[in-house]
This record gives C-alpha cells, sequence and structure tokens, in this order.
C-alpha cells in the first residue's frame, strides 16, 4: 500500500512563539519539481499588527541591553545554524539550488551573522562623533536604534537574504518584522527555529510568510513602524512604499538588484542605516579662577 507523506505546516512566528495565521489561510509550497513538499501560513494585515506590538514591546529592552551581548547572541544563532546546516542545504536544494550554491549560501549566511556580531560593539567608533563646540562643554554625535524596521525580504533568496537583512537591523538595537520570501519561504520559519533557540529575546525577530502585494500597504502605512526595507525591483510596489511611508515619516531603504552571497553586502554602514544620531551636550564644570575643567 503506497503511504502518504504528511507534510509539515510551517507556522509563523510572532513574539517568540510560532501561532498559526488568525486568518487561517495557507498556500502550497512546492520544490523546484512542482511537487509540494510544505504548507505555509499566508500572513494577515491582523498577523502583521500583532507582529508590530510585540516587536515594539521588545525593542527597548533589547536596545538597553549592551553591545556586547547583542554580539553573544547573534553568535549563537550562527552556532545553532551551524549545527542544522545539513537541515538548510537540503530545504535550499529542494527550493532548486545546486548542492554547491546551497553549501555556498549556508555557509555565507552563517559568516555574515558573525560578522555583523563582531561590529555589535564597534560600528559606534567609526560612526560617532565629538564635535567641535564654542564654549564650557562637551558635543557629542552617537548613534541610537531607530525603532521597530519592516522588511520585506529577497523574493529570491531562501535564506542569505533574510540573514543578511535581519542580522545589521537588529545589531543596533532595532527590533524588526520581516515577511520572508513566498515562493522559496521553506529556510524562513527553519531560521525562525533557529532564532527561537539562541537567546534572542521575544518579539525581537518576527517572521510572516504571505503575499507581499497583499501586505506592502500594511507594512507602510502602520504608524508604530519606524523604518521600511524593501529588497525587491517592483517599481509599483516601491512607488506604494514611498508614497505611503509619509504618513509618520518612515525612514525607506531600497535595495535592488544585489547579490547577497557577495562580500560587498556585508558592511557597518548597513547598520548606521537603521540608526538615529542623537546630539548631548555635555557642560565642563569650572574649577577656580584658572578656567580648567575636566
Amino acid at each position: 500500500m503506497t503511504r502518504i507523506e504528511v507534510l509539515k505546516t510551517y507556522k509563523l512566528y510572532i513574539g517568540g512563539k510560532f501561532p498559526r495565521t488568525e486568518s487561517g489561510r495557507s498556500y502550497p509550497l512546492k520544490n523546484v519539481n512542482g511537487v509540494e513538499i510544505a504548507t505555509m501560513c499566508t500572513g494577515s494585515r491582523k498577523d502583521f499588527r500583532n507582529a508590530v506590538v510585540e516587536a515594539r514591546k521588545a525593542q527597548e529592552p533589547w536596545a538597553n541591553r549592551t553591545a556586547y551581548n547583542r554580539s553573544q547572541i547573534l553568535y549563537r544563532i550562527a552556532e545553532m545554524l551551524e549545527g542544522r546546516k545539513a537541515q538548510f542545504m537540503d530545504e535550499l536544494m529542494q527550493m532548486g539550488s545546486t548542492k554547491k550554491q546551497a553549501e555556498e549560501e549556508v555557509f555565507t549566511s552563517i559568516d555574515r551573522l558573525i560578522y555583523y556580531a563582531g561590529w555589535a560593539d564597534k560600528y559606534q567608533q567609526i560612526s560617532s562623533s565629538v564635535n567641535p563646540v564654542s564654549g564650557a562643554f562637551f558635543n557629542f554625535s552617537v548613534q541610537e536604534p531607530t525603532g521597530v524596521v519592516a522588511i520585506i525580504a529577497p523574493e529570491e533568496n531562501g535564506l542569505i537574504g533574510l540573514v543578511s537583512t535581519i542580522a545589521p537591523i537588529i545589531v543596533s538595537g532595532n527590533s524588526c518584522i520581516v515577511l520572508a520570501s513566498e515562493s522559496k519561504a521553506l529556510c524562513s520559519i527553519s531560521f525562525a527555529e533557529v532564532i527561537n533557540s539562541s537567546d534572542v529575546p521575544g518579539g525581537v525577530i518576527n517572521i510572516l510568510t504571505g503575499n507581499a502585494e497583499e501586505l506592502i500597504p500594511h507594512f507602510s502605512t502602520h504608524m508604530d513602524v519606524n523604518s521600511l526595507l524593501y529588497c525587491g525591483n517592483d517599481k509599483k510596489a516601491i512607488q506604494l512604499i514611498k508614497e505611503n511611508s509619509t504618513t509618520n515619516l518612515k525612514r525607506i531603504v531600497i535595495k535592488k538588484d544585489i547579490d547577497w552571497i557577495k562580500d560587498d553586502n556585508e558592511s557597518p554602514y548597513f547598520i548606521t542605516k537603521f540608526t538615529e544620531v542623537k546630539t548631548t551636550w555635555h557642560p565642563i564644570e569650572q574649577i577656580g579662577a584658572s578656567g580648567s575643567g575636566y
């Protein structure tokens, strides 16, 4: 008798938990040969709103952690991904990658996490400054996280695009909501399982699956989203995002025609695209008649 395989239903990842979509909708995920291999949740506007609530709650405590601790946690994600690299290679090959391509994508994803973990307590050194002023005070400019960031991940990459957008955003203390690739979603919730066992506080990273055309209007108009990263070439979507972002002056970053595997797509300057400059004035206490201070 022929056995019917039980396909896995992949849930969403919101607030450190794996809920089913509130809409009850799903779509079949097919491999490179057109064979159904899994069932993915079709995330809704309500799912996104729930994710924003969780991201907002998690953002300030995450930002208040030391840079060194955030570095440790990113390194831990890399450790856990290293331990499951065979699974991710298999999933990427099911999505159409060759064995060599899958291996390169997984290894690059691990290395990229370690790269940004290393920058966690260093990027401020190249992006902050002591400013020249006239008066009895110091003036400092430092980078602070922008807050809650929404991400439309690359459609063409199941893993490296996800890692390359999440890591530089959370390393400075932001939280995020990511819409993963619709057609290559197999790695996205598997990666959420890695995150869930990697000391990342619930709500810092939230991953949805579903249709970009349906969700982009909600990503771009939500009043509690501070910034939005769009990875893709759809001119209509880009125009819509730019128009909708004016409702609360979101910072918009567009990434087009990116080969995420290449080393030039990792940089400390990707971190500062999602930070805000805060300038602080600090008076110099005067000592005696000499006017010297400290």
